[in-house]
């Protein structure tokens, strides 16, 4: 999974849960079947590999929140299962289902507000990319970037740092001179067993890695589920021209505007139960910015202006 990369930069939903490539992957193509939800069934497509947001065996929190919407609904559930790289889109929110006529799934459960190649919903929470390290190594004391920086020049010289490639961290890393301690992680390595969590509960925790850095509500749920190592995710906090938080919402098929709004309401009813779920998960959250859900040219600009990776939200 670890390998040196040169820094690039990617589409936001690259960055948060999967690469905008990955998810875009294929998007034109697919006919109109029947309407969302015509036959009482909620279609999500979600990563079978990919804790805390989902996996297969429903422990993720998108799990929990697709089967809230469900339950209110009172429609039944069903998962089209595919990772989030490339092809995501094209083997589920564009794929019909074969013999059938609806598609494999309805609602893409994590994307970034800024994500334009499918129709967002109003987010539904706000994260920012977080710092990791292990508790009694000698960085109690570091609560922020700043902190970081402030650390004895030799220790700081001899910090073994983990990051995503493309990832809004880049780009500090690279201004302060960081680089050349840097292990690049990628995103998208063709290994559906591998999942970005690996790089705090496993590299992190064993001792491979002084700092790790990775999209919050992974380094919040793996820090807070550690057992080989005590470990501490400390959000980071945004800079200017530099952005490290970033809106969640849900994608569905441009044409289904219907089942759009359908699903912000139910996001708004649902507000605090949702951020009940993030919280059993260590999610860290910030307010959110906008309860409007961004129109095509508001996606188009947000995406254009960011820039983030991996297969994590």
């Amino acid at each position: 999974m670890r390998r040196r990369a040169t820094a690039r930069r990617t589409r936001s939903w690259a960055w948060l849960a999967g690469g905008a490539c990955a998810l875009a992957a294929g998007l034109a193509g697919a006919q109109p079947t029947i309407e969302p939800g015509a036959d009482k069934v909620l279609r999500v497509c979600q990563d079978p590999n990919n804790l805390p947001l989902s996996n297969q065996a429903l422990a993720g929190f998108e799990n929990k929140i697709a089967a809230l919407f469900a339950q209110q609904l009172g429609w039944k559930l069903e998962h089209a299962w595919f990772p989030q790289r490339m092809g995501f889109i094209r083997n589920t929110l564009r794929a019909k289902e074969e013999n059938a006529d609806h598609y494999k799934c309805d609602l893409v459960t994590g994307v970034p507000k800024g994500f334009d190649m499918a129709a967002t919903t109003r987010p539904y929470y706000r994260s920012s990319y977080a710092m990791a390290y292990v508790k009694g190594k000698g960085l109690d004391r570091v609560r922020s970037l700043d902190d970081l920086l402030a650390l004895d020049a030799a220790q700081r010289k001899k910090l073994r740092i983990g990051a995503f490639a493309g990832s809004p961290v880049t780009d500090w890393l690279l201004q302060n001179d960081l680089m050349e301690q840097v292990s690049w992680y990628q995103s998208q390595t063709g290994d559906a067993e591998q999942y970005p969590g690996e790089i705090v509960e496993k590299d992190l925790a064993s001792g491979k890695l002084d700092v790790a850095f990775a999209w919050g509500p992974i380094a919040g749920y793996f820090a807070r589920n550690a057992r080989a190592a005590p470990i501490v995710a400390i959000p980071l906090a945004s800079k200017p021209g530099m952005k490290f938080d970033f809106e969640i919402a849900m994608a569905v098929r441009h044409a289904d505007k219907d089942f759009r709004q359908r699903i912000d309401q139910l996001i708004v009813a649902n507000a605090a139960k949702i951020h009940a779920i993030l919280a059993q998960y260590g999610v860290p959250e910030l307010a959110l910015q906008d309860t409007a859900a961004p129109t095509a040219a508001a996606s188009a600009t947000a995406a254009s202006a960011a820039a983030p990776a991996a297969k994590m939200p």
